[in-house]
């Protein structure tokens, strides 16, 4: 009994290792993607705001990655542009799959909110025809697929300004 429970013990703490390595091998992922996307718009990501979820985009059966990020500050500009990124889930860690600008300065705001059946689920503030740049006021919603290595935006419904 006392060597089952110190086999179990060892597979657990095996397995729990090595889903924290993996977790960190998949941050590493993202943060060097977003890194080389903000040096190629010389642009940076601002802290804090990034937005990451799982769940099963390519119907695999495995969690893939989304992550809405910013860039902000293209050439010393007051822009910004909100992207998603897509990561597709493999043995070996995390593989970038497609990424889509979903937002940004005077375009509208986007929010990750979830991810169901294959659908990533965002939440969006467009702006109206007076709206200044700070305070877009028309909420609504959209949803991106992946489909081969590029997201297409899916349902978009954008309710009354407010």
């Amino acid at each position: 009994m006392v060597t089952r429970l110190l086999a179990l013990n060892l597979f657990l703490c095996t397995v729990s290792v090595t889903c924290a390595a993996q977790k960190t091998s998949d941050s590493t992922v993202i943060d060097k993607f977003i890194a080389t996307q903000a040096a190629k718009e010389k642009g940076e990501e601002p802290e804090g705001i990034r937005k990451v979820m799982t769940g099963d985009l390519d119907h695999d059966g495995l969690a893939d990655t989304a992550v809405l990020y910013t860039i902000e500050a293209q050439n010393g500009s007051n822009n910004y542009i909100q992207y998603l990124a897509v990561f597709r889930a493999t043995k070996r860690g995390l593989v970038y799959a497609a990424r889509q600008s979903v937002g940004g300065k005077n375009r509208r705001e986007a929010e990750l909110i979830s991810i169901s059946e294959g659908l990533i689920n965002l939440d969006t503030m467009d702006y109206g025809p007076k709206d200044p740049s700070c305070c877009p006021s028309i909420k609504g919603q959209t949803s991106y697929v992946l489909v081969g290595r590029a997201l297409k935006e899916k349902h978009r419904r954008a309710g009354k300004g407010g």
